[in-house]
């Protein structure tokens, strides 16, 4: 296999991590996630071999060491559902990749493993009234006298919405990407590039959230503050759309993702295309965005002016 066989498993995940963060610069949640994963696979491989192991002990399980952990997972103490199993399976088919790559080792056995079905789950975005309505809401809030904290809400949300962004994406923003022009480059999921473009009423509630920020805005600092100046977290973000939807009266399925959701099923129902939607949406795949083609837009307008009120004929200019 032209690789050093005797390399621990726990070495070579270590390196798998490292390579996760500094090429692929995925979140901590999610490389806590792939650790998760495959330490649950390596302690499952040790308790059955009744030994340690190592890259040697890898390369030579076959299909049926690989259901078994499967079928243990799906029945253990906390069983996993099936989207979680087959999350489990595509962590331990990324780190076979790259053994693969760093160290030859290739297991064909793995190929075989087909994961569970799963099924196609619907957005839910908000509508158009109940979009406008949480934005408006969010500047409005009172926040103890500290008015800038109202508009970092009220900008992130209208980030949210008027492009599209991941919670993970917008939060992850520094001082060196403002001001903004018309566009944001955005790094998304496995590291790739896309430029969003940005409506008035997007730039504009940044501007009023950066001007009323006590701290100032610093190359390598998060653009979005929290309370006592760190970083805002995505908790943060979570609780601020819990107060809202009860202030709102709109029902659990309201997050900050649901924003994005609703960016994109309000673009389509407004006549946008599906492959410029992929490209602002950051998907790899067309089929990731054929989704938001699936959502009844019976109850949604007709144009994209109406559909995205904070737009005006911004779309007729940039998308």
């Amino acid at each position: 296999m032209g690789t050093d066989l005797d390399i621990p498993a726990y070495e070579a995940l270590g390196a798998f991590i490292n390579h996760l963060r500094a090429e692929r610069r995925l979140s901590p949640n999610t490389l806590a996630a792939y650790e998760r994963d495959l330490d649950a696979f390596f302690a499952h491989v040790r308790d059955h071999g009744g030994k340690g192991v190592d890259l040697g002990v890898l390369g030579h399980l076959n299909a049926q060491d690989f259901r078994s952990y499967l079928a243990a997972r799906r029945r253990g103490a906390t069983p996993l559902s099936s989207r979680s199993l087959a999350r489990a399976l595509s962590s331990i088919r990324s780190f076979y990749r790259f053994i693969e790559r760093r160290w030859g080792l290739k297991n064909d056995q793995l190929s075989l493993i087909e994961g569970p079905k799963l099924a196609r789950t619907t957005p839910r975005p908000l509508s158009v009234k109940a979009a406008d309505e949480v934005l408006q809401a969010s500047a409005r809030t009172k926040t103890k006298g500290e008015p800038w904290i109202a508009a970092r809400d009220a900008a992130l949300l209208t980030l949210l919405y008027g492009a599209g962004l991941r919670l993970a994406e917008a939060l992850s923003l520094t001082g060196a990407d403002y001001p903004f022009g018309d566009t944001l480059r955005i790094v998304g999921k496995g590291n790739k590039t896309r430029l969003v473009p940005l409506l008035p009423a997007t730039i504009e509630a940044m501007r009023l959230y950066v001007r009323l920020c006590p701290w100032p805005t610093e190359q390598k600092h998060p653009l979005f503050r929290g309370v006592r100046g760190g970083a805002m977290g995505p908790r943060a973000a979570q609780k601020l759309m819990q107060g809202l939807r009860a202030q709102l009266g709109l029902p659990d399925t309201a997050t900050p993702h649901a924003l994005r959701h609703s960016f994109a099923t309000h673009l389509l129902a407004g006549g946008g295309d599906l492959r410029a939607l992929q490209e602002l949406l950051g998907h790899e795949s067309l089929s990731s965005t054929q989704i938001y083609a699936d959502v009844d837009a019976q109850s949604l307008l007709q144009i994209y002016d109406k559909a995205h009120p904070k737009g005006g004929n911004a779309h007729k200019r940039r998308v």
